[in-house]
């Protein structure tokens, strides 16, 4: 019997085969929702021991610590270093922290969602050109991008758009949403660099240490889109993982979903109006040696009829050849570094051989 092939009851179930199916429909999960299905397909459904526990938390909200939100409204007076130290907490103790004031108009985050939102709601036949899995022009839309290779698939569909170093070709990129993209792109990079000198600087380095390293330049936009799921105690929205990246800038929805690994539970990422969310990602931990946590975070699939969607950019270095490990300013006698030295394409080759799959990562590069 084909390893791929188990028997339920008489009937053979080949999971390859569904799998493929699926991917080759070019439907999405949107497409598999809007044929009217009520029950999810088999490859969907992960195991219990995997499945986030659904139950009422048994410790009151109030006890819950939440995720620090950080106002930037002062950014460039006095309480700059203020900010610093409560950028710099959140790094080590949460990983993630959402930031308000940033300076982006709540119009463009609207702007940005919407367009998002309008391209996973056209026609199959209108995105199904653009499906694929390869970014040879920088633009792909697909429904799990670890597919054949995660134990379960998690009900999302994704659009990915290359913004640098070499941006996507601006003719492949959707004419639905091409104009809020690049806008979105302007707007994150500003940000993105005050982001950097504020991590920056809470590690004790110069403000312009990240960008030197090229940090800012390897830029990736995902939109995601999570339609209705009729069976959302079976899979989930986006399976646990830690990002591989420096930094995760997210513009989430007001349907909330996410969810980040804080101690031994998990704690919702609950949406502040105009707020975005950043996260420390595997890059970023073993470049600060360990002292910024890149944390584990996962969504849960969508139970309400309206569907959620979100963007996230993730920061990576652009130069792939060069060398990344602990920064020689945060290594000493009393704190050896913990990680070996790789450079950013070995880093990203080992990633995208394992998945999306916790912290199996970080790992592979400590000493």
């Amino acid at each position: 019997m084909a390893a791929n092939t188990t028997v339920i009851g008489q009937q053979d179930y080949d999971r390859a085969q569904q799998v493929k199916q699926f991917d080759q429909s070019k439907l999405g999960v949107k497409g598999l929702v809007d044929s009217g299905l009520t029950s999810i397909p088999r490859f969907f459904i992960h195991p219990p021991e995997t499945l986030p526990d659904l139950r009422p938390h048994t410790k009151p909200q109030t006890q819950q610590q939440p995720i620090p939100t950080i106002d930037l409204s002062d950014l460039h007076t006095h309480r700059r270093s203020s900010i610093v130290q409560q950028i710099s907490r959140a790094c080590r103790t949460f990983g993630f922290f959402q930031i308000t004031n940033h300076g982006i108009p709540s119009a463009v985050l609207d702007r940005t969602i919407a367009s998002i939102k309008a391209f996973h709601e056209q026609p199959t036949e209108v995105k199904a050109p653009v499906y694929s899995r390869e970014m040879g022009t920088g633009v792909s839309y697909l429904s799990n991008v670890d597919l054949y290779s995660s134990k379960a698939a998690s009900w999302r569909d994704t659009l990915q758009v290359r913004l640098g170093p070499i941006p996507a070709v601006p003719e492949e990129v959707p004419e639905i949403c091409r104009d809020e993209i690049v806008g979105w792109d302007g707007e994150i990079l500003r940000l993105g660099e005050a982001l950097m000198e504020l991590v920056s600087e809470g590690l004790g380095l110069s403000a312009g240490r990240l960008k030197e390293m090229t940090c800012l330049g390897g830029r990736v936009m995902v939109g995601h889109y999570y339609p209705y799921c009729p069976q959302p105690d079976l899979t989930v929205g986006l399976t646990s993982h830690s990002d591989p990246g420096v930094l995760t800038l997210l513009l989430q929805d007001h349907m909330g979903g996410l969810q980040v690994k804080h101690g031994e539970g998990w704690v919702d990422v609950k949406p502040v109006p105009g707020a975005l969310v950043i996260n420390v990602g595997d890059l970023l931990q073993i470049m600060s040696n360990g002292e910024y946590k890149s944390v584990d975070h996962r969504v849960l699939a969508n139970s309400n009829r309206e569907p959620r969607v979100s963007t996230a950019v993730f920061f990576n270095p652009s130069n792939r050849e060069g060398t990344y490990g602990p920064l020689p300013e945060l290594v000493a006698p009393e704190k050896p570094p913990l990680y070996r030295e790789f450079t950013f394409s070995e880093f990203m080759q080992r990633f995208f051989k394992k998945g999306l799959d916790g912290k199996a990562l970080v790992n592979h590069f400590e000493l």
